[in-house]
């Protein structure tokens, strides 16, 4: 099994800490890049897919680096759309 197929069953596996780190990774694989959105922006990011323009909006977690349940799943829901899951 690759990197890229287990981190997308960790994504989708709740059970699993999934981290800012692996979601990173996961977008990087979609042809998503990060962008700050200002330079007031704090912990606000937008990935933005190169391909198609699509973005994806959210806040760096912290202090911890594991992203909340509610984040899951509109990452989830966003790459459903997308028919990247």
């Amino acid at each position: 099994m690759s990197k890229l197929q287990k981190t997308k069953d960790k994504l989708l596996n709740t059970a699993q800490v999934f981290t800012f780190k692996d979601l990173e990774y996961l977008l990087g694989k979609f042809n998503y890049v990060e962008k700050k959105t200002g330079k007031t922006s704090g912990s606000r990011i937008a990935f933005i897919q190169i391909n198609s323009n699509h973005i994806i909006r959210l806040h760096k977690p912290h202090p911890d680096n594991d992203l909340k349940k509610y984040v899951r799943n509109y990452i989830i829901q966003e790459l459903k759309n997308q028919d990247l899951l």
